[in-house]
């Protein structure tokens, strides 16, 4: 192991992200070095309907319909997609108005959004211009790579 170097001090980092996010997988590369933490998820157990409680199966219907409707979002041609794992927030910081609202024009270049990944702010900016839609995160959530962020059309 004589050419090999490990960042303790950064896997700690990215590892204590995963714990706080509930993420599974995060990974960060700058020029040739490259880190990526990952564990196996907690096992969930799917929510079955509850016959005896009316309002159960009206509850996970509507689970069923919010987890189905990020993978037909990540498809649509305005789509805007995580860069990165991390966590996003819309304003600069809480006492500020947030970086666009839904209904808004927004022109390419745009600052959408933050993520933040390893203390760092990254702009997530509109790919192109248009009406935003929809904006499908919420200040601090967690996000995944690829995950739709937002609708542009």
């Amino acid at each position: 192991m004589s050419g090999l170097l490990v960042d303790a001090d950064a896997i700690r980092a990215l590892a204590e992200i995963l714990t706080e996010t509930g993420l599974t997988e995060i990974e960060v590369s700058e020029k040739d070095r490259r880190i990526r933490v990952a564990r196996a998820p907690a096992t969930v157990q799917a929510a079955a309907p509850a016959p005896a409680a009316p309002v159960a199966p009206v509850a996970a219907a509507s689970a069923a319909v919010a987890s189905a409707a990020p993978a037909d979002l990540s498809r649509h041609p305005g789509a805007v997609p995580s860069p990165m794992v991390g966590v996003a927030y819309l304003t600069p910081d809480p006492s500020s108005p947030p970086f666009a609202s839904e209904g808004q024009i927004v022109t390419a270049g745009q600052t959408l959004m933050l993520i933040e990944a390893m203390k760092t702010f990254n702009q997530i900016k509109a790919p192109k211009g248009g009406t935003l839609k929809a904006i499908l995160v919420a200040s601090g959530d967690p996000v995944e790579f690829g995950q739709p962020l937002a609708i542009i059309e």
